[in-house]
């Protein structure tokens, strides 16, 4: 038996020797594999789906939260959105070995940039075992080998879709180490595998807060992260009011469990008694508690008091906080104290108003009239996405193809010497 330290080391010197493979794969290699694999998620359904119950069991016996367990399922649904993300990674352009516009020096010297992968990607995610197809593909098509550690809860599913990879690789003539899953649940596998900065590039974590803090505070190799999904909508006193409540409506109830669902609704005083009362009893209605302020409550008289905590916090689940505020420039100022830098949206048909909110609300993704449950890769038209981050360098909003290559200068001459 070997030491987790000497089997993640192991995997680490194997995928720094796929990522070198990969430098010279061509973009139809990558495709055929990312299509094999497509065709792998379809034909092995029924299997997949047996896997996943096992891990649902499981996680009932532990009481795990009900957002959890919705972020465990791999429903037919989503196995068709897997299979979908893959063919549509497949059709989007290469990103590997573009050239940025070059210039031309006095001298006649070319210099521009090319595009090229970061090179081994480790990512750690809990819950979601779809992130397993995605980080697969989108590691793949964007040059870079992966190791891929997802959470205890979701082992019997990643592992199964491990092997649909796997196969799709070799299908394409790919090297089997080019995607590698931990097959442990040991929590010491996570510690070697961000500390190991002769083998891994970045990691990307995907998980809650705790989760990434943590690995923040012990990691030693770069991440690419977001801590949390504390996303607003602010309705403005310009709004069509039945727009506004259908985006707040759909931002919230689309999904309670995924990082772009609103957590907080700002309303401008204009419009709050014309829409709070009508919009208060359709999310109490459709099961969600509210917590307002105190112009909220006396709209709302369902709603419960809202503590300064509520303000700052990701629910992932039926609970919502509401506040009237008394100008757009309040809510930009709410959204900058509480906000976490995810996606935050303004609802209104005044230009102005739009383009000031857009231009001074640091988010990774700010919205004009449309809801914050957008914040995913796929609707971005970007195939699939690794994550959302929050960060300001190297990457920020949903990472994509081009979110996982670097820059690198390519300089061209005639001859030219320094003088």
């Amino acid at each position: 038996m070997i030491s987790i330290k000497e089997h993640m080391h192991t995997m680490g010197r194997q995928a720094r020797e796929a990522s070198r493979t990969l430098l010279k794969t061509s973009s139809q290699q990558k495709n055929d594999a990312l299509l094999a694999m497509a065709d792998g998620l379809e034909d092995s359904r029924l299997a997949l789906k047996a896997a996943n119950e096992i891990d649902l069991e499981a996680g009932k016996a532990k009481s795990l939260p009900a957002p959890l367990l919705d972020r465990l399922t791999l429903s037919d649904k989503t196995i068709d959105t897997m299979s979908a993300g893959l063919r549509q990674i497949a059709e989007l352009p290469d990103p590997v070995g573009s050239l940025t516009a070059s210039t031309i020096r006095p001298n006649g010297m070319r210099v521009g940039q090319m595009r090229v992968p970061i090179g081994v990607i480790g990512i750690i995610y809990e819950s979601r075992p779809n992130v397993t197809i995605d980080a697969a593909a989108l590691c793949l098509k964007s040059g870079n080998a992966s190791i891929l550690r997802g959470g205890s809860e979701a082992l019997n599913s990643n592992l199964a879709l491990s092997l649909i990879v796997r196969r799709g690789l070799q299908k394409a003539g790919l090297p089997s180490h080019t995607v590698q899953i931990v097959e442990t649940a040991d929590r010491d596998a996570v510690g070697e595998l961000i500390t190991m900065t002769e083998h891994i590039d970045v990691i990307i974590p995907r998980g809650g807060k705790s989760l990434i803090s943590r690995l923040a505070e012990q990691a030693r190799v770069p991440m690419i992260k977001h801590l949390d999904g504390n996303c607003h909508v602010y309705v403005d006193q310009h709004a069509d009011l039945i727009q506004a409540g259908d985006i707040a409506f759909n931002a919230k109830t689309y999904r309670y469990g995924v990082c772009g669902s609103m957590e907080t609704l700002l309303v401008h005083e204009a419009v709050a008694v014309a829409l709070l009362p009508v919009l208060g009893k359709r999310f109490t209605d459709h099961g969600v508690t509210i917590r307002g302020c105190d112009r909220t409550r006396q709209l709302i008289t369902q709603a419960e008091v809202a503590t300064t905590e509520d303000w700052g916090t990701e629910y992932l689940g039926p609970i919502l906080a509401v506040k009237v505020v008394d100008s757009l420039g309040a809510a930009i100022s709410h959204i900058a104290t509480y906000g976490s830098g995810h996606t935050d949206s303004i609802v209104t048909k005044n230009i102005s108003a739009a383009e000031q909110f857009q231009r001074e609300v640091d988010s990774s993704s700010v919205y004009v009239n449309l809801p914050t449950c957008f914040a995913d890769g796929f609707e971005y038209g970007l195939g699939a996405e690794i994550g959302i981050s929050t960060n300001r360098l190297h990457a920020r909003g949903p990472v994509g193809l081009e979110g996982l290559t670097t820059l690198k200068w390519v300089l061209e001459g005639h001859g030219q010497l320094r003088l």
